[in-house]
């Protein structure tokens, strides 16, 4: 069982569990999401369609959530097969597929640089796309442990825990591996922890993951994709010796061979997931209130530290602390990383240039205060956030920005 919070969702938290699915409820499952996947793709060619024809015309027609609910209530008028799905997961999709439109709409109008553009919605082709179906209330329950689904399909749902309230809606989905899951979406509730009047600030980093002002909750980094990386690389080269022709299918060795490196990759997901709650549940049972660098770890991904960067797992880790806190009810500040590692936490002065990554010492020209770079970075972290007793008169513009967890 996993419990999980995206900005989407606030105030929600995500509950998935694993499903056992029969061959019936399988074939079932199928045959919906190729009537949804079908709905998704005549979606595309509604919006390209309506693209051309502005293009074309200079008209001012519109492809939004209205018109292609009514495309989707014509379609299922004059075609059986589609009807005889179930119409929430069709309309959720249609819907997922505006706000997908609309977002990617929006970055255009906001010129924002083509590597941080949401793409506009493509084709979903049949052996590419994972099967997703979104229920909303009125195409789901729960009884007798079991979730029944619109249109007759009954899967049994391993509990690991009860739900702590109804749920609104959930998604069954399939993962690269093959296994089933559902996810349901409840009100987010708050399990309040002992006061303890300790505060922590925490940086970010590469050598190790995290580093705190407090050494017994420093997280090193863990490696476990450099662990795994030889056999995912036996697995890799197997299915580029078996590589399919493009247009072809693949043979039952590479498929084989696909499905060794997939399960591959989820395990070491689950082991940067597992150390990185861990690990937050660790410093939030300990500290009332924690100052944290908002890191953006995207840039790394073209640097010279990409992989071990990657395999660090910064943002789920970061993503796990600030759940972690929200569920217990403590204070996290999100502290702007901005001249972080050139600031000096005893007296505030700041560096004339940027320390080098080799230089793992920070010395202070103004106090001759020595200390590691990374604590120096976490004292300052404390120091923005003001959480820090001698911080009051030494704030730094584009500091905190406090986050209530609660």
């Amino acid at each position: 069982m996993m419990t999980t919070q995206s900005a989407e969702d606030a105030g929600h938290a995500r509950w998935t569990f694993r499903l056992r699915v029969s061959s019936t409820a399988r074939a079932a499952l199928a045959a919906e999401w190729d009537r949804c996947r079908w709905v998704w793709n005549e979606c595309v060619a509604k919006s390209k369609q309506v693209y051309a024809r502005n293009e074309a015309t200079s008209e001012k027609q519109t492809c939004g959530p209205a018109q292609l609910d009514k495309m989707l209530t014509e379609a299922r008028t004059r075609n059986t097969w589609l009807r005889e799905g179930a119409s929430v997961p069709q309309q959720q999709l249609v819907r997922d597929f505006g706000k997908s439109r609309a977002k990617a709409q929006k970055d255009i109008k906001d010129r924002l640089p083509m590597a941080r553009r949401a793409g506009m919605p493509k084709w979903k082709k049949k052996r590419e796309a994972r099967p997703s179906l979104n229920y909303t209330r009125r195409g789901f329950r729960l009884k007798d442990g079991k979730l029944y689904l619109a249109g007759g399909i009954a899967l049994t749902v391993v509990w690991s825990r009860e739900l702590p309230a109804d749920p609104s809606s959930v998604r069954v989905y399939q993962d690269s591996v093959g296994h089933w899951y559902c996810s349901f979406v409840v009100p987010a509730t708050v399990e309040p922890l002992p006061r303890t009047g300790a505060v922590i600030g925490i940086d970010w980093g590469v050598k190790e993951t995290a580093t705190t002002t407090s050494d017994t909750h420093d997280l090193p980094h863990a490696g476990h994709g450099k662990k795994a990386a030889q056999r995912l690389a036996h697995y890799q080269r197997m299915m580029a010796r078996r590589k399919p022709k493009r247009g072809q299918a693949g043979s039952k060795g590479y498929h084989q061979a696909q499905m060794q490196a997939a399960k591959l990759h989820r395990k070491i997901a689950r082991q940067r997931q597992d150390t990185g709650r861990k690990w937050a549940k660790k410093v939030v049972r300990d500290h009332d209130r924690l100052a944290v660098e908002d890191f953006k770890p995207k840039f790394l991904a073209k640097s010279t530290m990409a992989r071990k960067a990657a395999d660090a797992a910064i943002g789920a880790t970061k993503a796990a602390l600030v759940e972690m806190a929200r569920k217990h009810g403590r204070t996290v500040h999100l502290v702007h990383p901005a001249h972080t590692t050139m600031d000096c936490a005893s007296c505030g002065a700041r560096t004339k240039h940027a320390l080098p990554l080799s230089e793992r010492t920070y010395t202070c020209t103004a106090c001759a205060v020595v200390s590691p770079r990374d604590k120096n970075s976490a004292r300052v972290m404390l120091v923005r956030a003001g959480l820090a007793p001698a911080s009051a008169d030494r704030g730094r513009p584009g500091g905190a920005l406090p986050y209530l967890a609660a």
